[in-house]
């Protein structure tokens, strides 16, 4: 049987770890944290140097752009970062901004391992990396009107989780979604956008005819069939070692809304 690993070769992407340089994502003493100011930071790491904990050359290095692997969180972990980030750009407060991208563009440019993945809507309204405060090699993203899990959604998220090492995947649905309006009314449309139906029909035969009520209930079943269609992520849940939420992405406040 073809091992992840010869997976991997043969599509010729790399697996191996990407760095983050967005302040507060590494240590304490790599970069100024969320809730420590870069004084404060600077008073703590002369405190270090001056015990004798932290050279005194160290410090200006530690102020520097730095890189830490994102395969060190938890599947919980991962959730949470997901989580923050989101009440982050609620808030207007983001520091994915304040990333260095030419070092992440150097960091990242032959290899990646980001530490989630999200299903997400095509919804030019949703820019997911954004929405999630975050940068660079951070997110698997793979969208698809209507967040369907379907089977190349599947194997994306798949090679995602089992190659890449993504430790949480979230389904993403959103407020006034075309693809689900276009479900519960069911009309003949062009081209094959009527092929997107199906996936969602369960959702419109649970749920009834409110849109945004369809929409959760249909991220809530692209969740499920997830982890119950797929081998591969449900061996890694099993594990402990990947999560599988659904979300609803309101697009009038900004917030995203994790479905039980």
């Amino acid at each position: 049987m073809t091992s992840m690993k010869d997976a991997e070769a043969a599509m010729n992407i790399c697996c191996c770890t990407a760095c983050s340089a967005v302040a507060g994502r590494a240590g304490p003493l790599s970069s100024p944290g969320p809730h420590l100011s870069r004084r404060g930071f600077l008073g703590r790491a002369a405190l270090a140097s001056a015990a004798g904990l932290l050279p005194a050359a160290a410090i200006e290095l530690a102020l520097a752009p730095v890189a830490r692997a994102q395969s060190q969180l938890t599947a919980e972990q991962a959730l949470h970062e997901l989580v923050d980030g989101n009440q982050r750009f609620v808030e207007q407060r983001m520091t994915s901004f304040a990333a260095d991208l030419a070092v992440l563009k150097q960091k990242t440019a032959g290899k990646q391992e980001p530490f989630a993945a999200v299903l997400a809507c095509a919804d030019s309204r949703m820019p997911v990396e954004l929405i999630f405060d975050q940068s660079i090699g951070h997110l698997f993203v793979v969208r698809v009107a209507g967040n369907v899990a379907t089977g190349e959604m599947i194997a994306s998220l798949e090679y995602g989780a089992a190659v890449l090492g993504t430790k949480a995947i979230m389904v993403l649905g959103h407020s006034n979604c075309g693809a689900v309006k276009a479900a519960i009314a069911g009309k003949a449309v062009p081209g094959q956008i009527s092929g997107l139906y199906r996936y969602i029909r369960p959702a419109v035969d649970q749920a009834g005819t409110e849109v945004d009520a369809v929409g959760r209930a249909n991220a809530k079943i692209q969740a499920t069939t997830l982890r119950e269609a797929s081998p591969v992520l449900a061996e890694l849940i099993k594990a402990g070692s990947l999560e599988i939420v659904a979300g609803f992405y309101d697009l009038a406040s900004g917030k995203i809304e994790i479905l039980a």
